[in-house]
């Protein structure tokens, strides 16, 4: 028998599965009418993830990786910040 934990833990995992093939299912769609339907039922189970995440939290079934530095965020935001400008350089010698 499933405990209360585990529903939601599958449950969450489930969530994270539906929103990555909304992903792809968003980015290969023609039709904006039913591009729309699908971001939009992407948008719902984000909702639906957070909150359950947030009760998970809450009751202790699931524990979030502990936040980064404010250094450690900066770090990573220049090597990318670099590594955007490298990238932009060798696309300018290219041509």
């Amino acid at each position: 028998m499933m405990t209360e934990k585990d529903m939601v833990n599958d449950y969450l995992s489930s969530l994270k599965s539906s929103l990555t093939g909304y992903s792809t299912v968003i980015s290969e769609c023609s039709n904006l009418q039913l591009r729309q339907t699908f971001q939009q039922m992407r948008n719902q189970d984000e909702e639906r993830q957070l909150r359950l995440a947030q009760y998970a939290i809450q009751k202790g079934y699931y524990q979030p990786a502990q936040q980064a530095q404010q250094n450690q965020i900066q770090q990573v935001y220049s090597q990318l910040q670099s590594g955007g400008q490298e990238q932009q350089q060798q696309q300018g010698m290219q041509k």
